[in-house]
């Protein structure tokens, strides 16, 4: 019985449903592999070069232990000590309020938009969540010094600041858990009502906790992007040298505040800050998605 073969080795009975492959197709796919593989290479050319730039006029500030524990009170702008532990300190603060605020609304918001899809409110909340994906971070710091401050008359402060990154946390979060809720199978829903289960405790004890791996990381994520914004900390908040631990009252320094500070020092020192707090903030969202990860990995739905 004569053969042929797909890829020139491996044998195929004749009458077979496989076909050989042919010259102009096995063409068409290393192309398109080699096109795609130097579009990722062009692509990783800017990240390595800021990774580089970064890694290397940072390292110098960073390899020191006083850089992480110390501040810049009465650290003069041509002295290369000090630190950025107070920095370091307001950016994980305004970050962590902003989630415990952001964190259960965008929850239980997917919840309704997943599981409750036939209720009124499911229309104006999914068009509100993208209404507030395309806002600028300015925006939203405008909005909320208008309300906070404008209106309210209350003082600048990082929990202000706070609130200006909530909006910009929600859509993530909800966006993120919706995408998790939807990959839960439909079969565990129906399997869970089957047994008599009420709905709201199927989806506290069945649907969350099956996709709670995927909405950690959605989390972690939202959190370590919320880390970088400036526009917030420059609007509403005012920039000091020490440690505040109160994100109610007086001012409070973040990394992307410091980095602005220290744009207007003209010293060797102030270049020297700037590098190690940038190269700094980038170890920290580094942390927090490797956190995000960790957290997806192990809260994973358990196969056997």
């Amino acid at each position: 019985m004569s053969t042929s073969t797909i890829d020139g080795s491996s044998p195929v009975k004749a009458g077979s449903l496989y076909k050989p492959v042919s010259p102009a197709r096995r063409l068409k796919n290393q192309s398109a592999t080699i096109v795609f593989t130097l579009c990722f290479l062009i692509a990783m050319i800017p990240l390595v070069m800021v990774l580089f730039t970064v890694i290397s006029k940072g390292f110098e500030a960073i390899i020191k232990p006083e850089w992480w524990s110390g501040d810049q009170f009465l650290i003069g702008p041509t002295s290369f000590s000090g630190g950025v532990g107070h920095a370091i300190l307001g950016t994980i603060l305004t970050a962590l309020i902003a989630a415990v605020i952001a964190v259960p609304i965008g929850i239980m918001a997917a919840i309704m938009l997943v599981e409750y899809p036939n209720s009124k409110l499911v229309k104006p909340t999914s068009f509100m969540v993208d209404i507030l994906a395309g806002v600028p971070s300015i925006v939203a710091a405008l909005f909320i010094f208008t309300v906070w401050v404008t209106t309210f008359g209350l003082p600048q402060s990082g929990f202000a600041v706070s609130l200006a990154l909530v909006l910009l946390m929600l859509p993530v979060v909800v966006r993120s858990t919706e995408e998790m809720l939807k990959l839960v199978p439909d079969e565990l829903r129906e399997a869970s009502y089957a047994l008599g289960i009420s709905k709201s405790k199927t989806i506290v004890k069945i649907v969350v906790p099956t996709a709670m791996s995927g909405i950690i990381s959605g989390v972690f994520l939202a959190t370590a992007r919320i880390m970088g914004e400036t526009a917030p900390v420059l609007i509403l908040v005012g920039y000091t040298a020490s440690v505040n631990y109160d994100p109610f009252q007086n001012n409070m320094t973040s990394l992307p505040l410091f980095i602005y500070n220290q744009l207007a020092n003209p010293n060797p020192a102030g270049e020297y800050r700037v590098w190690g707090a940038a190269l700094t903030l980038v170890i920290v969202i580094a942390l927090a998605n490797a956190l995000a990860a960790l957290a997806s990995k192990l809260l994973a739905p358990k196969t056997k």
